[in-house]
């Protein structure tokens, strides 16, 4: 059977660049480490006064199609995901496609374009539609051109301004992928949850405590639904596992719940629990309290583990790497994950062709994913051929002020100009507003 998935991928981050631990921590009078040992972070990305949604995703997809040789006629789709946008009608996929005929010979007038929106989780909806689509003989041959696009920015002085971060990861889904193959089985967690909204407004309203046990019990759900109809899933499956990441901290306790399942009534059980006893079962205990207690002590003993810390670091760590100086892109967050795990394996010269990634994709709401991902065998070409560390080199390092006037520049309440702190070059650029209230973009050389 003819595989289907991420033949390429590219990479487009936000100009500018907020220090936590340097800038952000002194200003709220905190200590830097709450910051880059609590929420796992150092540093934020902003768009530029010049740069949007628009602008980022037109930006990461004009490289992509560019480096892939790809023209107009070659996508049959364009699925943008996104928690930013500014319109409740016209799509932001429809300004992309404007930006990219703007460069492009062709157009993309039969390319059938769309909006999705579950929050972050949406990302990977759009990878699952454009999937179905060419399962389906619905493509002509095509492919398509999936988006994940967000400014991801919270209220001044809410609780959840030091996860902020900006930036696209643009995907084109194809037959025989060179970066990797989707699995057909997929698990899904899914419930009607208030842990993070915007009803009407730019910014979130979020319930921080719950929404992390909402991400966790989703994820739970998602895997023990994905092993229902793929089998049992263990430790030694897979090479990497992504999830979606608002910060590295919570990926450190959707990794240790994830253990605790696969490992369960495994000979990994059997050894550790020569050092902290075996997992409590909830037979064992005549109330829920106790055993939630007992499920508490097994999982603090559990992380404290040369096992675990070594499985932590191998299969974990390497997919937050770039998050942590990032921060939270929503719907491209998982994605983030996926190129970051990937490119510590070039670095690392490791050869993944052939093996598997567990992608954890969640979205507030809310609902979690989880599929696996088998790397192809073009994937170490199309991860050299990215350029994350000179982007992310490149961002201008915001004062503290200058951070203040950029986030007004990018709120949807004010209006307020400010000058670049960057200069554009070969890309496109946000330039100004239409007679109907658009925006409108232009390509500056």
């Amino acid at each position: 059977m003819t595989t289907v998935g991420i033949d390429a991928i590219e990479f487009r981050t936000g100009k500018l660049k907020l220090d936590l631990p340097g800038t952000f921590a002194p200003q709220k009078g905190e200590d830097p480490e709450k910051y880059t040992k609590g929420l796992g972070l150092t540093g934020s990305s902003f768009p530029d006064s010049y740069e949007d949604i628009v602008t980022m995703a037109a930006n990461a997809s004009y490289r992509l199609m560019d480096r892939k040789g790809l023209e107009p006629d070659d996508v049959g789709r364009i699925d943008v995901a996104t928690e930013s946008s500014f319109d409740n009608s016209k799509p932001v996929s429809t300004y992309v496609a404007g930006c990219l005929e703007q460069v492009f010979d062709g157009e993309f007038g039969h390319a059938n374009k769309g909006e999705r929106k579950f929050a972050c989780v949406s990302g990977t909806q759009c990878v699952d539609d454009a999937y179905n689509w060419i399962r389906a003989g619905r493509n002509r041959g095509r492919g398509a051109l999936v988006i994940a696009t967000d400014t991801a920015l919270y209220a001044r002085g809410d609780a959840g301004e030091a996860t902020q971060g900006a930036g696209a990861v643009a995907m084109y889904v194809d037959e025989d992928p060179d970066l990797v193959a989707l699995s057909t089985e997929q698990g899904y967690g899914s419930a009607d949850e208030t842990d993070f909204l915007k009803p009407n407004q730019q910014f979130p309203s979020v319930d921080g405590k719950r929404s992390v046990q909402v991400y966790l019990a989703r994820m739970r759900e998602a895997l023990v639904d994905y092993q229902s109809v793929a089998g049992r899933v263990h430790p030694d499956d897979f090479t990497y596992a992504p999830f979606h990441t608002p910060f590295p901290g919570m990926v450190r306790k959707a990794a240790l719940l994830a253990y605790r399942h696969v490992t369960r009534d495994t000979a990994i059980e059997d050894e550790l629990a020569e050092e902290i006893g075996r997992q409590p079962r909830r037979e064992g205990f005549d109330d829920e309290e106790a055993f939630t207690g007992a499920i508490r002590e097994y999982m603090d003993g559990l992380k404290g583990t040369d096992r675990y810390r070594e499985w932590y670091a191998e299969t974990i760590d390497p997919t937050i790497e770039i998050s942590r100086e990032v921060g939270n892109w929503y719907t491209g967050s998982v994605h983030v994950a996926r190129i970051s795990a990937l490119k510590h394996a070039l670095e690392n010269d490791r050869d993944l062709a052939g093996e598997k990634l567990l992608v954890g994709s969640y979205g507030s709401g809310a609902q979690a994913e989880i599929h696996v991902e088998t790397v192809a065998d073009g994937w170490a070409e199309e991860v050299a051929a990215l350029d994350v560390d000179d982007q992310l080199a490149d961002r201008y390092d915001l004062e503290w002020a200058e951070y203040e006037e950029i986030h007004d520049v990018h709120n949807h309440e004010t209006d307020v100009e400010v000058e670049p702190r960057t200069a554009p070059d070969a890309e496109f650029v946000f330039d100004g507003w239409g007679p109907m209230g658009e925006r409108k973009y232009r390509y500056v050389e």
